[in-house]
Order: structure tokens, then sequence, then C-alpha cells
């Protein structure tokens, strides 16, 4: 079994997505494994996105994921990180299929609904991030 990070960003959390979002990975066969609502402070944003540090559209990303509560979350399933980004979508919203989260919510690159971890690197590291060991079940 595989664990990944799952993030419903602030326009989902907004649109109360989060229940739609928990359902779709739940109906999938995920195991819901640690899930909390927080406010993003900007040094916790800076060390999620460190590697955009530099790129023209960080401070953008910053300033959104710091706006407003998201819902952090960590799901567990067979070969999770590869079923859940192809359950979110492309990136770019507007070139997400429909039936994904993304093309079903979202029009925007920039707050496009959720985040997902891209490879097990980065799910251990953000996973890390935003739970304790003792947080997860």
């Amino acid at each position: 079994m595989e664990r990944t990070f799952i993030m419903v960003k602030p326009n989902g959390v907004a649109r109360g997505l989060v229940g739609e979002v928990v359902a779709r990975f739940e109906r999938r066969g995920f195991v819901l494994r640690g899930m909390k609502a927080l406010r993003i402070d900007r040094d916790l944003a800076e060390r999620h996105y460190a590697e955009h540090v530099g790129k023209p559209f960080f401070e953008g990303l910053v300033a959104f994921i710091t706006s407003a509560p998201v819902v952090a979350m960590v799901w567990e399933g067979r070969e999770a990180i590869t079923v859940a980004r192809a359950m979110m979508g492309v990136t770019d919203s507007a070139q997400a299929a429909p039936g994904t989260i993304r093309g079903d919510f979202s029009l925007s690159k920039e707050e496009n609904v959720v985040h997902g971890s891209d490879g097990p690197e980065s799910a251990a590291r953000e996973i890390t991030l935003f739970f304790d060991e003792a947080e997860l079940v």
C-alpha cells in the first residue's frame, strides 16, 4: 500500500467541495489516514512549494495557499500517487478531462481546487510537513 498527500485548496474549501473530494477518494477505495483543516502560514507555504522558489509564479502560489483555510489529507491505497493524480486531472484545469476533480470543478491553473503529491519523495515530504506520525491512523 502507498500513501499520498492530497490538499483541498482555499477555493475548494470556500466552495464546499471538501465532501465531494473525500467522497471520490472513498468511492475509489482509498483509506483516509489523516485529515485536518488548517490555515497555512507563509513559512509552511514556502516549505511546501520549495521547488518553485525563484520562479515567476512562486509569490502567487504562496499568496493563494495562505489566503484562507485548506484541508490536508493523507490517503492510502494501491498505487495511491498515480491513481490520485489521474483522479485530480492535469494541473491546468482548462485542459483537465471531465470526470476529474479539476475538470469538473475548476477553470484555473493557479486555483485548481486540489493539490496532490507527484511522486513518492514528494508524498513523504508533504505528509511530514503537515502531519506528525501520531496523527495518522
